[in-house]
């Protein structure tokens, strides 16, 4: 089971051939620049296609605080994105309240968790959307 860096390595190393498909669902390797460091910071993220764009959900596991990578692309939108082979510059935005709804359940239609997820927290969990420059 890959997880964290480790995840992101085998990936990146693969073009996806290791990693991409994970417990059932789909994994993209998102990639931040850092607002405080600066420094370029790799996620490896579950993701669906939604029209010509992409979907990760900024969910940390029903934390009460938002993931670091989801704080670097508010400061920061412009991101690298990598499905498999293909990594390309893209600029994410969250989506807004009335593109949500329909946008969650394409998630958690793909990982369930997500509703557990919210219910663990009064924060409200972002969906961003992934558009290629």
């Amino acid at each position: 089971m890959l997880f964290g860096q480790e995840h992101v390595k085998r990936y990146v190393e693969t073009d996806g051939d290791e990693g991409h498909d994970w417990q059932g669902t789909i994994v993209a390797i998102l990639t931040t620049t850092g607002r405080k460091s600066g420094n370029r910071h790799s996620t490896p993220l579950i993701y669906q296609p939604y029209g010509d764009d992409y979907l990760v959900v900024a969910s940390k596991g029903g934390a009460d605080t938002p993931p670091l990578w989801y704080l670097n692309l508010q400061a920061d939108p412009e991101v690298e994105f990598q499905i498999k082979g293909d990594r390309f510059k893209a600029r994410a935005r969250t989506a807004t309240p009335e593109e949500k709804p329909d946008m969650w359940r394409v998630m958690a239609a793909t990982w369930p968790a997500y509703d557990e997820y919210q219910k663990k927290t009064d924060r409200e969990i972002p969906v961003v959307v992934i558009e290629r420059a």
